[in-house]
């Protein structure tokens, strides 16, 4: 089975250096400004989703014409902040989720086209192996490790007790 070779990126030292050089002076801009949970505490925290937001805009709408009827523990300006908050991070997270997607994508298609055609190295050496072609049984035994399969029935036990 032929397939076209979609994914040839070969990378120059000096462009991997400037893309980690850009992460890490984001990641640096943006940690006093990220917290850290953990999954348990992500799965007991209420979520604010694109349905919510309409609520939480109109809430905060309401709360500063008729502050009267907040509770006492709740802070306006606070809400106003993190909607606020909310809005930024979403600005920056957006384009990332998209460049992580195109990263992923990439090294998807890449793996698997590596995988392709290991798996056609390693049928070759299969059949060469099995023509007792000098060389092969070395290299397929090295590569079929990583196909253990199943082990072969044991013969004893198949036969009749008298």
């Amino acid at each position: 089975m032929s397939k076209e070779n979609t994914v040839s990126i070969q990378m120059a030292a000096a462009d991997i250096k400037k893309i980690l050089d850009a992460f890490k002076t984001i990641e640096s801009t943006l940690k006093p400004y990220l917290i850290a949970l953990t999954p348990e505490e992500r799965k007991q925290l209420p979520k604010m989703s694109d349905k919510t937001v309409p609520f939480v805009e109109k809430t905060l709408d309401y709360a500063r014409s008729n502050p009267q009827f907040a509770p006492a523990y709740m802070s306006i300006p606070e809400l106003k902040i993190d909607i606020e908050a909310v809005y930024t991070l979403t600005q920056i997270a957006r384009p990332l989720d998209q460049l992580g997607e195109g990263i992923s994508d990439t090294m998807m298609l890449a793996g698997s086209e590596a995988y392709i055609a290991a798996l056609a190295y390693y049928n070759s050496v299969k059949q060469a192996a099995k023509m007792n072609v000098p060389g092969a049984r070395a290299i397929y035994d090295d590569l079929s490790k990583r196909f253990p399969g199943r082990p072969k029935a044991d013969s004893t036990k198949n036969t009749v007790q008298a």
